[in-house]
């Protein structure tokens, strides 16, 4: 049975979502939809790239993942179906996919201009509903990809800016914040990896919005409750947050704050 996954920036308050969902029924009726997210912030396709990284890997193979975070609709962004070994990605050329095409190498990508595929009659300003829920649909029910339209080069997709961390000799990196989760946690674009380079050349301190956070915590209940930490979180990222609170509005942090991570030397001791 085929899985189409959603995520969107409609919100529910609207039928949009469910009209999606009904158009995709109705052509593949045994289909499984999994919402992932309707609250991403309108038109923050940053926010959606970020987010389609963190779950496309762990659904099964042949998943089709549908994300219509479209501030370009009836414009002349194009919309992409990209497949994977592992996976369909159906989305606008609008950088969504950035983060993903880092580290998978796309098999076959399409610019969907076969209207075969769309609802009889498309709206300007709404394509999940007349292009991309019956384009997944059709997939799921087992269209060939390349009949969708014309084959497009992977280095033609629209990519994000996505800032660069720096590193500074063997003791310091820079990042910045990337995003913030519900909990107000600040999410920035240092890993795992660049701060276990940092390990071993002393205690590790971090400083974003005027303030010293010393060490790496393990967990969130490592600190008392309302005070700042610094850990890795399950995404593999350095994450700032406050213990029962949001470090978004306890620090005053934005997105794209500078954060530098350094290892202090040890003082030898008296």
């Amino acid at each position: 049975m085929a899985v189409i996954t959603l995520l969107t920036d409609f919100g529910t308050r609207d039928e949009y979502v469910g009209a999606m969902k009904g158009v995709i029924l109705s052509i593949a009726p045994r289909v499984t939809l999994v919402d992932i997210s309707h609250e991403v912030p309108p038109q923050d396709v940053g926010r959606a790239a970020y987010l389609l990284e963190g779950y496309h890997r762990y659904f099964p193979e042949g998943a089709i993942h549908v994300v219509v975070v479209d501030p370009g609709v009836g414009g002349s962004r194009a919309i992409v179906a990209v497949r994977t070994q592992a996976c369909t990605f159906l989305v606008p050329d609008n950088g969504v996919l950035t983060r993903v095409i880092e580290d998978q190498v796309p098999e076959v990508a399409v610019r969907v201009e076969n209207r075969g595929f769309f609802l009889p009659h498309v709206s300007r300003t709404f394509h999940g509903r007349d292009i991309f829920a019956p384009v997944a649909a059709h997939l799921a029910a087992g269209a060939d990809i390349r009949k969708l339209g014309p084959r497009v080069a992977c280095d033609e997709l629209v990519r994000l800016d996505i800032p660069p961390v720096v590193v500074t000799g063997e003791t310091e990196v820079r990042g910045c914040v990337m995003t913030f989760d519900r909990f107000g946690n600040a999410v920035t674009n240092i890993d795992r990896q660049q701060l276990a380079a940092l390990s071993g050349k002393g205690e590790l301190e971090v400083r974003l919005g005027g303030r010293r956070i010393a060490g790496l915590s393990p967990s969130y209940a490592s600190v008392p409750p309302g005070q700042a930490l610094a850990l890795v979180g399950s995404r593999g990222y350095l994450e700032i947050g406050i213990n029962c609170g949001s470090a978004r509005e306890v620090l005053g942090l934005a997105v794209g704050d500078p954060v530098h991570v350094r290892a202090l030397p040890s003082r030898p001791p008296l």
